[in-house]
């Protein structure tokens, strides 16, 4: 079976659809299938199986900066890659986003699995809606990574979703050397704006006391002002955009991964790579981060923008007692069940589902 994944975010930025769709056509090839990755690139392709179609431009959404290729040279690249690589099925991730995406839902004949990864509100979709209801007719297969991407789609095209997961290389995390710490250490992965809510975790380190690290990975529009703020404070650790191999051996290495999101989380593969690295985890209770952690057995979660229950939280998962522990081997056990490999094989039965339609 020749498979096409289509990716509408730059595939050489860091970002959670992009990690997915790479991993994915990884994790298929490594079972046969002959997957190819088909994406915007500000770089060269991250992968031998990555198909290039031009620069990506930021574009504000759901309130953070989607890297996407929405102009005429990146659609004439799609169409023609479509054409020339001749797939039996094609897997359009965010088939309604500008783009890659939505130029393979317009200009593909053959038979089409969709993913929706979004959660809440877009723009582009009430933008495009009358185009998008006419065209989604064109999905074989329609695929939700969790019941609030479902939704989301469903208000603005109804329809049926068959509701798959968002996976991780498991393996990667659990057998990495950790990285050294000077002592308890906090970890945030997640780009720097208001909705991910490193302010509030900054808010809340602070009243854990001096000996307390928080190590701040990415960059945003938030990055001047907040390490202004800190500015001269040996606790607050500023690493800039790091490569996957850094990260995973600082998730190892800390004592508690925290993910502070206030709202538009549709998933949480950040928690899952916390858990499978064996790291606790404390996270905002939302949603799409319920669907991934269960509360109090595979990790604490606490009131979005409450810097105050946040900071107990993480002084309860850092002081490791027998309650933390056991979360931490449930959480990685949780881990396992979502993994990479059982989500390809998950995947290949519905391009057979799709090629049988």
């Amino acid at each position: 079976m020749r498979v096409g994944l289509v990716c509408p975010y730059s595939l050489t930025l860091p970002g959670g659809v992009q990690g997915q769709v790479l991993g994915l056509g990884r994790a298929l090839r490594e079972i046969g299938v002959d997957a190819r990755v088909l994406g915007p690139c500000d770089g060269p392709p991250p992968d031998t199986a990555v198909t290039p179609l031009g620069n990506s431009i930021p574009t504000a959404s759901n309130g953070s900066m989607a890297a996407i290729a929405p102009d005429l040279s990146a659609a004439l690249r799609t169409i023609r890659a479509l054409r020339d690589e001749n797939f039996d099925v094609v897997n359009i991730h965010e088939p309604l986003v500008p783009g890659p995406s939505l130029t393979a839902l317009l200009f593909n004949d053959g038979p089409i699995v969709g993913t929706f990864h979004r959660s809440g509100d877009s723009g582009w979709y009430k933008a495009f809606k009358p185009l998008i209801k006419w065209r989604s007719k064109g999905l074989t297969v329609m695929a939700a990574v969790s019941v609030e991407a479902r939704d989301t789609a469903a208000k603005v095209i109804g329809g049926t979703y068959e509701l798959v997961w968002n996976g991780i290389e498991v393996d990667q995390y659990s057998r990495a050397d950790p990285w050294p710490a000077k002592g308890p250490t906090v970890m945030f992965i997640g780009r720097h704006e208001p909705r991910k809510g490193l302010k509030v975790l900054i808010e809340a380190v602070r009243r854990l006391g001096p000996d307390v690290t928080l190590w701040i990975a990415s960059e945003g529009p938030e990055t001047p002002k907040l390490r202004a703020e800190t500015a001269g404070d040996d606790r607050f650790e500023w690493l800039g955009t790091i490569h996957e191999q850094e990260k995973i051996a600082r998730l190892r290495g800390a004592g508690v991964l925290c993910a502070p999101s206030l709202h538009g989380e549709s998933f949480g593969v950040i928690l899952l790579e916390g858990m499978a690295a064996g790291t606790p985890v404390v996270a905002s209770d939302l949603l799409g981060y319920r669907g991934v952690a269960r509360p109090g057995l595979d990790a604490l979660l606490v009131p979005p923008g409450d810097p105050v229950t946040l900071a107990s939280a993480l002084s309860t998962a850092l002081e490791r007692g027998a309650a933390v522990e056991a979360m931490i081997e449930s959480g990685f056990e949780r881990a396992r069940g979502f993994s990479m490999a059982g989500l390809a094989a998950r995947y290949v039965e519905l391009y057979e589902r799709a090629l049988r339609r």
